[in-house]
């Protein structure tokens, strides 16, 4: 019989390991020495590096439409605490320092949540999607990422008008599960995030040109049929381009993906990169 970890005895214990777990996490903030991203700006800089939106309200198989309604006030209430912050040489970012805790007591709702490997739902739910648009920017940025939790072992929802490359996602959970980047540079940039309408949208700015453009190609993206289900596979490069020249300087294999999918199989079965058994 395999012993279960303390986390897993019950709720209680879980709850327990959680309160360590944050309680680690204060220690190295206040101990860790690094110099974390507080200052904001109503100056905007002048150069875009890159911008993104996603749509907020998505149809993701058979979740609650009202945890998606909830999601939107989550999102409305956090984006100001990011919005406009400057990330000067040698700073990091860390998301759940600018945003902190998520509680009902400040207006938050119960969202979608991915817990255990399942959708779920929770007080703040929705905040994965709001990292997962920081990261997709930073992605094509010359900003080192230095904390970043990836759930791709799992295809939760079937793709539905999905704009960047599965298995780019970013997984959170206040304050142990963080995403964080560090500016290595000599330039200083800066987030404006902003709900408008139906999106979360996004720019990363910067205060001098860059010289590289980065591009995220996937690639052998496919399912293939396994003895115990459907797994959905792909690999997503990062490629760097002297912005003057056009030259490839750098391409670098950032992850690869092999994920169970968790969805009617019926979904897959139709698409050309299906592979049966």
């Amino acid at each position: 019989m395999v012993s279960k970890l303390f986390c897993e005895i019950s709720p209680f214990t879980y709850k327990i390991s959680v309160q360590k777990e944050i309680l680690k996490r204060n220690c190295m903030n206040l101990l860790g020495g690094k110099s974390l991203a507080r200052t904001k700006s109503n100056q905007v800089l002048p150069i875009l590096v890159y911008s993104h939106s996603a749509l907020i309200r998505r149809k993701l198989g058979n979740v609650d439409s009202r945890l998606q309604e909830n999601k939107a006030v989550n999102l409305a209430l956090a984006a100001p605490k990011v919005d406009k912050i400057l990330i000067k040489p040698g700073e990091t970012f860390s998301f759940w320092s600018l945003v902190g805790r998520c509680s009902a007591s400040q207006g938050y709702k119960e969202g979608l949540t991915i817990s255990k490997g399942e959708p779920s739902s929770g007080i703040g739910g929705g905040m994965c999607q709001f990292t997962n648009l920081i990261h997709w920017m930073i992605l094509h940025s010359p900003l080192t990422i230095t904390e970043h939790h990836h759930h791709g072992n799992l295809d939760l929802f079937p793709d539905y008008g999905r704009q960047i490359p599965f298995g780019t996602g970013t997984s959170i959970h206040y304050n142990y599960l963080d995403y964080r980047f560090i500016n290595t540079t000599d330039n200083t940039f800066q987030l404006m995030i902003e709900v408008r309408e139906e999106k979360l949208k996004g720019q990363l700015r910067s205060l001098k040109p860059l010289s590289s453009t980065y591009h995220i190609e996937e690639r052998d993206a496919y399912f293939k049929e396994e003895a115990d289900g459907i797994y959905r596979y792909n690999k997503i490069y990062r490629r760097q381009f002297d912005k003057t020249t056009g030259n490839l300087l750098k391409e670098e294999l950032i992850i690869e993906n092999r994920a169970k999918v968790m969805y009617d199989k019926s979904y897959v079965e139709n698409r050309k990169e299906y592979i049966g058994l």
